[in-house]
Parts: structure tokens; C-alpha cells; sequence
């Protein structure tokens, strides 16, 4: 947030003035953030050399924002709105639950009784079924 309040005093945005505009002052197309995203990455790898043998792209930051959501608690449908999805079953294609969300479900689940139980209806339901 520190970042992005620094570069909004650097672009003297307007209201109808993209946050991050290209060189020409219009939004940034598709093409110039995978290009910048493809820039980003190349100096980071100087860093971080397996990040070579990642993919990264604007959908991985879709995706992530999404996960970091789903497990945050936000509601899966309040996601779909905010990824502009028309249903959240488009959602549910690529939100995937991570191990740490699927160990905790597992923690939740109760052993299964290992009694039979059968249900016994009261003697007042049996006797109206006898009196039909």
C-alpha cells in the first residue's frame, strides 16, 4: 500500500486518469503488463534462480488473489463478483484448496459411530399410522 500511495503522488492521477498508464498516458494494455510482468520477473530471477522454472503471468496473480481470498473466509460468491466471473461454478474451475485447507477439513470430519442405529418412531406416530 506504501508503494502504490508513493506512486500516485508520482502520476498526479485524475479521475479519469489510469493508475498505471502506459507511455502514452492510456491504460496499460494486456500485451504491455505481460511485458512489464515479463520484465519483473527476469530481475527477480537474478535473485531468486528457480523462479526460472516457474510460470508467471497476469493469471497467476488472479489466482493467487483468489486463493489468499478463499482462505482468508471470503465467501466464494463475493470472489466471483470481484473476479468479474458471471457464477462462481467459473470460480471453482481454477480455485483449487491448498493442503493447510484440506488438512483442516480433515480435522473436522468425526469418526462414523459403530453402532447400527435404526429409528424407532414414538408410540404416538405408530398409532396414527395404524389409525390411517
Amino acid at each position: 500500500m506504501k508503494h502504490l500511495k508513493h506512486w500516485m503522488t508520482q502520476i498526479a492521477p485524475g479521475l479519469d486518469l489510469p493508475v498505471f498508464p502506459n507511455r502514452d498516458g492510456k491504460p496499460l494494455t494486456r500485451s504491455g503488463v505481460e511485458s512489464r510482468l515479463r520484465l519483473a520477473v527476469a530481475l527477480a530471477t537474478e535473485k531468486l534462480p528457480a523462479l526460472k522454472k516457474k510460470c508467471v503471468s497476469p493469471h497467476t496473480f488472479r489466482h493467487t488473489c483468489a486463493m489468499h481470498l478463499l482462505q482468508s473466509g471470503v465467501d466464494i460468491t463475493v470472489i466471483a463478483l470481484w473476479l468479474g466471473h458471471e457464477s462462481p461454478a467459473t470460480t471453482h474451475a481454477y480455485i483449487e484448496a491448498d493442503l493447510a485447507m484440506k488438512e483442516a477439513a480433515l480435522k473436522n470430519l468425526q469418526s462414523p459411530s459403530s453402532r447400527n442405529i435404526c429409528y424407532r418412531p414414538p408410540d404416538k406416530v405408530l398409532a396414527f399410522l395404524e389409525a390411517l
